[in-house]
């Protein structure tokens, strides 16, 4: 194996602060992967298995003061659950060809070279540290930090309702619709579990209340940056409704986390899959600094992808999938086209079997990948260019599903490693902050979009939708990407999603059909309608089943028929309506 993976170094270690070249989380740990052969070795056990110091591998672990272990958990059990899988038509790798290995920190790249040539050995690689796909692009100017300071002198107070700021709730196109599905039975994520999978949060949180499940995987890693991260995630996702503070896209919805820390990226993937049923959210939050600057992880996140470009994550993802668990990916914060030929080229220690994800003709992972929008402009003061076109650190390219807001996200947490500056104080559990920025929040908005679906479906006694037909509705529905200079919509992020649209793509108007009793016209409504400014809006009501129907702006030759119905009162009027009480349909039959 040659060098080019293991440049990722420490890079991000240091604390510069989040005005200066230098912002970055601490990495959490480099991961050396271990392929076997899927030959078995001696006595037929796999290679994780075979008796100490039976083997050159053995004898080499033991030399190096290494451990190996199986990366997804004992091959007997990954066996069980790969043959239990429902699959949904994905052909998911064998898990249990993954090893990890223990100790040499400070030598991996030596270490993945020398294995790769040992009886047995497939191959190895080293993964650099995943980080928080988050950003210091929302960066305040001196102004905005002495506006911050005030709002910490108010500490003491109570946390005022920040919810008017969080403008990724409203309709579309600004929004994505989420305060028109809390309206709607299920809208609000009654039924739905989502397991957060990154490294730390701030659990007691006062705004994220009974729904919290808990860690499912894993050990949170004792850091602030990361600890506001995983918050303002939460945030995004399940804000309760207390009145106060922010509120979450699907507050009735269950949440979880699994850490990263530990036991790695794919490990922390299948767990989280192992504890979710067909049609849950696993949100992956987190990027990697990928091919474009040798594998470095730079401050400022340039060439940082999605995590599914390493096998072992791919693979992760393909068994979350194969279950029917929709897994929504950040698309990453490296400015990168993922379309580039630099991304098919093989890495020196992928296997062989390996292709680019990326590339919409190989297998994909399934996951729904989110890119980062601009919001519309204006929005707390600022403007970053044309609403929903392509911010510029966002990666980019045919793979990327959808967008989401990717500045001005208001939300639970601090900034960065500091208290929130829309609100701090001494405590963690009370931090709010206007400034949560990149990939990760959008792709949390994308999460919250598919779990209020999957609400509303399960409630109204249907089966969620697989990962698949979710990422084609969000492909077909929504908000569209619009330029902005220099990003141009053909470097695509995707829709913004519009959770209207899509429920109305997704679930056929049921009709009903009646008799109506009697008709009211509004030839010149009073007041007018304030949004139809020629004020030409017209409707005519029915009185059908019990209750009133609306017909809006209706055909001269319509109303004339139904006025000439009821004048004469040997014609019945037969109507037909959705369940929003919309007519869609009036026949005039023959005698009453």
């Amino acid at each position: 194996m040659g060098d080019s993976l293991g440049t990722a170094g420490a890079a991000g270690a240091q604390d510069p602060g989040p005005e200066g070249a230098g912002f970055a989380y601490h990495p959490v740990e480099r991961e050396l992967i271990v392929v076997a052969r899927p030959e078995l070795v001696q006595d037929g056990s796999p290679i994780s298995e075979a008796p100490p110091g039976s083997s050159a591998l053995d004898m080499f672990l033991m030399d190096q003061q290494l451990a190996l272990e199986p990366l997804f958990g004992s091959e007997a059990r990954v066996r069980e659950a790969l043959a239990l899988l429902p699959r949904h038509g994905v052909d998911v790798p064998d898990l249990t060809l993954f090893h990890r290995v223990r100790g040499g920190e400070d030598r991996l790249e030596e270490l993945a070279s020398r294995l790769a040539g040992l009886p047995g050995i497939d191959t190895a690689y080293v993964k650099p540290s995943a980080l928080p796909a988050t950003g210091p692009f929302g960066a305040k100017d001196d102004g905005d930090e002495r506006a911050d300071e005030g709002r910490r002198e108010k500490e003491g107070a109570a946390t005022p309702d920040f919810s008017g700021r969080q403008g990724y709730l409203g309709p579309a196109p600004e929004g994505v619709d989420a305060a028109w599905a809390w309206l709607q039975a299920g809208g609000s994520g009654e039924g739905v579990s989502i397991v957060d999978v990154e490294a730390a949060w701030q659990l007691g949180h006062r705004d994220l209340g009974p729904k919290l499940a808990g860690i499912v995987a894993g050990t949170p890693v004792e850091d602030l940056a990361w600890r506001n991260h995983g918050t303002g995630v939460l945030g995004v996702l399940g804000g309760s409704r207390t009145g106060s503070g922010t509120l979450g896209i699907v507050p009735e919805a269950v949440l979880a986390v699994a850490s990263i820390h530990g036991i790695g990226t794919a490990r922390a993937i299948t767990g989280a899959a192992d504890r979710l049923t067909p049609g849950d959210i696993l949100l992956v939050p987190l990027h990697r600094p990928g091919p474009r600057l040798g594998y470095a992880a730079d401050d400022d996140q340039r060439g940082h992808i999605p995590l599914e470009w390493w096998p072992d994550d791919y693979a992760a993802v393909r068994y979350a999938t194969a279950r029917g668990v929709v897994v929504v990916e950040a698309a990453g914060n490296g400015a990168e086209s993922l379309d580039d030929a630099l991304y098919e080229a093989r890495p020196d220690g992928f296997p062989a079997w390996w292709r680019n994800p990326f590339d919409p003709a190989a297998p994909s992972s399934g996951a729904i990948v989110v890119g980062a929008g601009a919001p519309p402009p204006g929005t707390h003061g600022r403007d970053h260019g044309p609403d929903r076109s392509r911010l510029g650190f966002s990666n980019f390219g045919t793979r990327v599903d959808a967008q989401g807001w990717g500045h001005e996200v208001t939300t639970a947490g601090g900034f960065w490693n500091r208290p929130g500056e829309l609100q701090g104080g001494q405590s963690e559990d009370t931090w709010y902050t206007d400034a949560f920025s990149g990939t990760s929040p959008a792709a949390a908005q994308v999460a919250g979009v598919l779990a209020a679906l999957q609400g509303m479906l399960r409630t109204a006694g249907l089966a969620p939708l697989a990962p698949e037909p979710l990422r084609e509705l969000l492909r077909r529905t929504g908000s569209p990407q619009r330029e902005a200079p220099g990003r141009p919509s053909s470097q695509r992020i995707g829709t913004r999603p519009d959770l209207r649209a899509a429920v109305a793509h997704l679930v056929p108007r049921r009709i009903t059909e009646g008799v109506a009793e009697r008709f009211w016209d509004d030839l010149l409504p009073d007041p007018p309608d304030p949004l139809d400014t020629h004020h030409s809006t017209t409707r005519l009501r029915l009185y059908v089943n019990g209750a009133w129907r609306t017909l809006t702006d209706p055909e001269p030759h319509v109303r004339l028929a139904v006025h000439t119905a009821f004048a004469g009162g040997r014609h019945a009027v037969r109507v037909r309506y959705t369940d929003a009480d919309e007519v869609v349909g009036v026949t005039v039959t023959g005698e009453r």
